[in-house]
């Protein structure tokens, strides 16, 4: 396994969490911690006994978005290094929302900037009711732009371009209301409450949970309720329905027992 300066792994219940790990700088992100990221999201991916990973954070925040001493460096520098770097946060982002796994984002704190696109790019996200969220680039004559995908396709672009236009931080019930955050849960309660998540989680056969992210990836990019987008569907269907999972899921059922993913 990787060395990480910035994160911290840990596996427990198939899951595996991974930390981030700058607590003195709120988790803000920097090349090196990006960089973290996209190797432990490609390692996690890839470990056949992993379930679910679980994106947290040391400290009292998430993440604070990007860190301001690296960006006024990154500003400074060569027109092509300047492209790149900014490259290298988006296939990180990427990366997370290719994920073949479950991925759930755990908020604390603020969650400002390109945490957004963290929470977003999740699959679930569960958050403390006190968490505090923003897209605050505007008000630093910045844009959120690696974020934008992954947000426009959480909330939507008309809620996602409010916010961005405001550069307002909010609280955690609109974040719920807009659909970033699935579950909010007391700050007191957020670790059992993610535990029960989990427990929801692994319940769900892996490869159907897998077949399900490709699925979404696949229709998005079809006419909505185009022939080809239905002769997918019914292909995705047939496939999975004639699989080693559904046969053992229906007869688990009927035999009134837990699956064997289950166990």
């Amino acid at each position: 396994m990787a060395e990480y300066r910035y994160l911290q792994l840990e596996s427990q219940r198939d899951c595996v969490t991974l930390w981030l790990n700058r607590p003195e700088r709120r988790n803000a992100l920097n090349a090196e911690l990006i960089a973290e990221l996209h190797r432990a999201i490609d390692e996690v991916g890839s470990r056949a006994a992993v379930r679910v990973l679980v994106l947290a954070a040391r400290g009292e925040s998430f993440c604070a978005g990007g860190d301001l001493e690296w960006m006024r460096a990154q500003a400074a520098a060569s027109d092509e290094q300047n492209l790149e770097d900014a490259r290298q946060l988006g296939l990180m982002l990427r990366a997370l929302a290719r994920c073949p796994k479950p991925t759930v984002a755990r908020v604390q704190g603020a969650a400002l900037g390109g945490a957004l696109g963290l929470v977003a790019a999740c699959d679930l996200a569960l958050a403390s009711r006190d968490a505090v969220f923003g897209a605050t680039e505007t008000r630093l004559g910045l844009t959120p732009s690696t974020i934008a995908p992954y947000l426009c396709a959480a909330v939507g672009e008309r809620a996602a371009l409010g916010w961005f236009l405001r550069g307002e931080r909010f609280g955690a019930e609109e974040a719920h209301r807009l659909g970033l955050v699935h579950e909010l849960a007391a700050p007191e309660a957020l670790e059992e409450r993610l535990q029960s998540l989990l427990s929801g989680l692994l319940s769900g056969a892996p490869a159907a949970q897998q077949h399900c992210k490709w699925l979404m990836g696949e229709l998005r990019q079809l006419p909505r309720y185009s022939q080809e987008q239905l002769e997918q569907s019914a292909r995705s269907l047939a496939s999975v329905r004639a699989g080693q999972e559904a046969r053992e899921g229906i007869e688990a059922f009927f035999a009134h027992r837990r699956p064997f993913w289950a166990q």
